[in-house]
C-alpha cells in the first residue's frame, strides 16, 4: 500500500463504539461533520458483555446488550457515519490537526477527536467468574440488582463503590454478604457506618472468593476462604457482584491529556472538553461516578455538540480574518 493511501484527513474522528461513541456519531453525522468512528477491539463496548438491559429508556420490554448496541450502530450509519473496525494505537495532540495512528499503520489527521474508549471492570480472575458473567455474575449492582429482588447475593470489595452498591442491593435483596479480603474497609467512615447499620448486610472480613458455583445456567453459590480462621465455606447466593474498581482505557492518551490518579480523563465541568483544544471525552472514560449506558449516551451527545460548536467558531474566525 502506498504512503498516500496510508494517510487520511477527517473533520471528526470518534474513538470507541459504546453508547457514548455511537451517540456522538449520531449527533455529529446529523450536524454534517461526516464522522469516522473506529470501534476498538470490543465493538459495542461493555454492553456487549451484558445480557438483559432493563433500565434504558425506550425499551419497555428490555433488550439484550449486544442487540441494543447493534441498534445504536445502525442509527449512526443511517445518518452517514463511517464505522470501521480497528483500534487506535497512538496519538499526537501536539499540533493541529491532531494525528492519530490506527492499527499501527494508518495515520489520520482530524480537526476534532471525540474519545469514547470507556473503561473495563476489574475482575477477580476466576474462570468460573467469566463462565457465569451475565448469568448471576455482574460488575454493576445498579444495572443488575433488580434481577435479584428477594434473593441472597454476595459482593466483593472494600471501597466506597462496594459499600454504596452493597447498600443499594440491600434495598432489593433478602441478604447481602459483603466479602472483604483484609480486616478493614477502604471506604470512607460515612459509607462504612451506612453498611454496618444496614441489618441485612453481613460483612465477612479476611475472606477471599475461590470459586463461583453454578448449575451450568445460573449462579447458585460462592466458595470463600477465611485467611484468619483458615476455614473454607460455601455461601448460598443467586447473585455475585464484583466491585473492586474499573480501569479506564486511556493508556495511549497518557502524557497528552489530563487524568486523575486512576487514569480517568479530566474534562472541564459541564462540558466534554479536555485540556487539549479540539479533543473531547465522553462516557465511562471520563465518568467514574455514574457509569450507566444512559449517562454515557448523554455525554456522547455533549461531545458531538461541543465538537460542532468548536468547528463553527474556528470557521467563523477564519472568515473574519479574510
Amino acid at each position: 500500500m502506498s504512503q498516500q493511501e496510508e494517510k487520511e484527513h477527517v473533520s471528526c474522528l470518534i474513538i470507541g463504539s459504546g453508547p457514548a461513541g455511537y451517540t456522538a456519531a449520531i449527533y455529529a453525522a446529523r450536524a454534517d461533520l461526516k464522522p469516522v468512528l473506529y470501534t476498538g477491539m470490543e465493538m459495542g463496548g461493555q454492553l456487549t458483555q451484558t445480557t438483559d438491559v432493563d433500565n434504558f429508556p425506550g425499551y419497555p420490554n428490555g433488550i439484550m446488550g449486544p442487540e441494543m448496541m447493534e441498534d445504536f450502530k445502525k442509527q449512526a450509519e443511517r445518518f452517514g457515519t463511517q464505522i470501521r473496525f480497528g483500534y487506535v494505537s497512538s496519538v499526537d495532540f501536539s499540533v493541529l490537526p491532531h494525528k492519530v495512528v490506527v492499527d499501527e499503520t494508518k495515520t489520520i489527521t482530524a480537526d476534532t477527536v471525540i474519545i469514547a474508549t470507556g473503561a473495563k471492570a476489574k475482575w477477580l480472575g476466576l474462570p468460573s467468574e467469566q463462565q457465569y458473567n451475565g448469568f448471576g455474575v455482574s460488575a454493576c449492582a445498579v444495572c443488575d440488582g433488580f434481577f435479584f429482588k428477594g434473593q441472597n447475593v454476595a459482593i466483593v470489595g472494600a471501597g466506597d463503590t462496594a459499600a454504596e452498591e452493597a447498600t443499594y442491593l440491600a434495598k432489593l435483596c433478602k441478604k447481602v454478604y459483603m466479602l472483604i479480603r483484609r480486616d478493614e474497609f477502604r471506604a470512607s467512615k460515612a459509607m462504612v457506618h451506612r453498611v454496618l447499620n444496614t441489618p441485612n448486610i453481613e460483612v465477612i472480613y479476611n475472606t477471599e472468593t475461590t470459586e463461583i458455583i453454578g448449575n451450568g445456567k445460573n449462579v447458585t453459590g460462592v466458595k470463600v476462604f477465611n485467611h484468619k480462621t483458615e476455614q473454607a465455606t460455601t455461601l448460598e447466593v443467586e447473585g455475585f457482584f464484583v466491585a473492586i474498581g474499573h480501569k479506564p482505557n486511556t493508556d495511549i492518551f497518557r502524557g497528552w491529556l489530563d487524568m486523575d490518579e486512576t487514569g480517568y480523563l479530566k474534562t472541564i465541568a459541564g462540558t466534554s472538553k479536555t485540556n487539549v483544544e479540539g479533543v473531547f471525552a465522553c462516557g465511562d472514560v471520563q465518568d467514574h461516578y455514574y457509569r450507566q449506558a444512559i449517562t454515557a449516551a448523554g455525554s456522547g451527545c455533549m461531545a458531538a455538540l461541543d465538537a460542532e460548536r468548536y468547528l463553527a467558531a474556528k470557521n467563523d474566525s477564519v472568515k473574519a480574518v479574510f
